[in-house]
């Protein structure tokens, strides 16, 4: 019997076919791969020059934020009046090299011109600074390049005050310090009260203390090359002597503070008329310029006292003053030309304890300055029970036995060297003080609001 052979025959060439789809399938697959690394690449790209956009524009960002940080103006200018400041300041400001824009007259923006960061990599800001609906804001629009592509980031800035000011502290110079004899300064509550502040610039030796006189507070001096001499058994700071009282109780090359700015015109609105040397009480007067008066014992001020330039006064008896004295000079003059001199006993009583009429109604109100003297020098040289308000001159000088408490602080705007010297103890009561003492005004700075950052996309 024969066996039927099946045959094969049919399904010659299907291996062929089988492998042609193979082939034509890894052939698309690899198409594809390459297709898609391409893609990949350019998207890579694409977000490397993006991120070269971004870091040029964060470049710009801190560009601005350090050219807006240098930015300071008089706490007294009107708000409507502070962009045009900022931009005039910029425009001054050396290195800034930006361009003002004006819209007739008034300023509308500040350009920053297109700065280069990396030429290979295509990497550049520019930058446009203008206000905004709230005049206490300014907005910031910085855009960076990268090659081919940009970006955009846009910020705020407010209009605002320093943190802290010289009224921190009990004693505040803008030149050296120096005591000698038996000076006592103290904190009428707590030491701290009596913390100096010192700038020293042009002088190394910032604080000198000979004798037996001591800080009892802690003293943060400005110039980074300062050094403080003590000399005697007794010359301290913070409870401590020697190299432990400057080690533990001195701070060097600190950061500046602000001096606020004084305004003696703003407390000529209250002055009545010129003072009558025939009388031994004077209300709300006016010392005109060269009358270089002498007041003796029993002499009586209430209400402001307004000295101008030039002019020596010497308060040379026991004197009463429930009120504030005040010197127009200016506030850069450290010549000592003019001159306010309390020899004798001052009586100090707040602008609080005046009647309450409507003479004294707004007067009242001026409370935390017992003296503000630009230009002047001021030396005390007799007792006191308690001076009523921040002192501040051109030149300040205690010697003899001139002591007491100072209710505020003693600010020196001189660079010169003041001098306590003699038997002085001075407590300084700055408990509950929060707000600037009247006449100062706080200096205006530039915020930067963090949380208004966004990357804009232009439409």
């Amino acid at each position: 019997m024969k066996r039927k052979r099946t045959s094969s025959k049919r399904h010659k060439g299907a291996a062929l076919i089988i492998a042609m789809v193979f082939v034509l399938l890894f052939a698309s697959l690899a198409v594809s791969l390459v297709s898609l690394t391409g893609t990949n690449a350019q998207i890579a790209s694409n977000q490397h020059k993006i991120g070269l956009a971004r870091s040029s524009a964060h470049s710009g960002l801190e560009v601005g934020r350090y050219l807006l940080s240098q930015v300071y103006m008089p706490g007294y200018t009107m708000p409507a009046d502070r962009f045009k400041k900022t931009a005039d300041y910029l425009d001054g400001l050396s290195g800034a090299n930006v361009t003002l824009d004006y819209n007739g007259v008034d300023v509308i923006g500040v350009s920053f011109p297109l700065t280069t960061i990396d030429t290979a990599s295509g990497q550049s800001f520019s930058a446009y600074l203008q206000p905004t609906a709230n005049v206490d804001i300014m907005q910031l629009d910085v855009t960076g390049k990268g090659e081919s592509f940009q970006k955009k980031i846009r910020v705020q800035y407010k209009f605002g005050t320093r943190a802290h000011s010289v009224f921190d502290y009990g004693v505040a110079t803008r030149g050296p310090l120096n005591l000698s004899g038996n000076i006592q300064l103290e904190g009428y509550n707590i030491s701290v009260e009596s913390d100096v502040y010192i700038e020293s610039l042009d002088y190394d030796e910032a604080l000198s203390i000979i004798g037996n006189s001591q800080i009892a507070g802690d003293v943060k001096i400005v110039n980074p090359d300062a050094y403080v001499t003590l000399q005697g058994g007794q010359a301290g700071i913070g409870g401590e002597t020697g190299q432990d009282a400057i080690d533990n109780h001195v701070d060097v090359g600190v950061a500046p503070t602000e001096f606020p700015l004084p305004l003696p015109n703003y407390f000529f609105q209250y002055v009545e008329g010129d003072y009558d040397p025939n009388n031994s009480v004077h209300v709300n007067v006016r010392i005109p310029p060269n009358t270089n008066p002498s007041f003796s014992a029993g002499t009586e001020f209430m209400g402001v006292l307004f000295v101008e330039v030039p002019n020596v006064v010497e308060f040379s008896g026991h004197v009463t003053i429930t009120g504030i004295i005040v010197g127009n000079g200016d506030v850069l003059d450290n010549s000592g030309t003019n001159q306010l001199n309390f020899l004798g006993t001052v009586d100090s009583y707040p602008v609080t304890n005046l009647p309450d009429t409507s003479q004294f109604s707004e007067l009242r109100n001026e409370t935390g300055t017992f003296l503000m003297a630009p230009g002047f020098a001021a030396s005390f040289g007799g007792n006191f029970e308690t001076l009523n308000g921040a002192i501040a001159a051109n030149g300040i000088e205690f010697f003899g036995n001139a002591g007491g408490i100072i209710n505020g602080s003693v600010v020196n705007y001189s660079d010169t060297p003041m001098t306590l010297s003699g038997n002085s103890d001075l407590q300084f009561n700055r408990t509950g003080l929060t707000e600037v003492p009247a006449g100062f005004g706080p200096e205006i700075i530039i915020h930067y609001i963090p949380e208004s950052y966004e990357e804009v996309i232009d439409g």
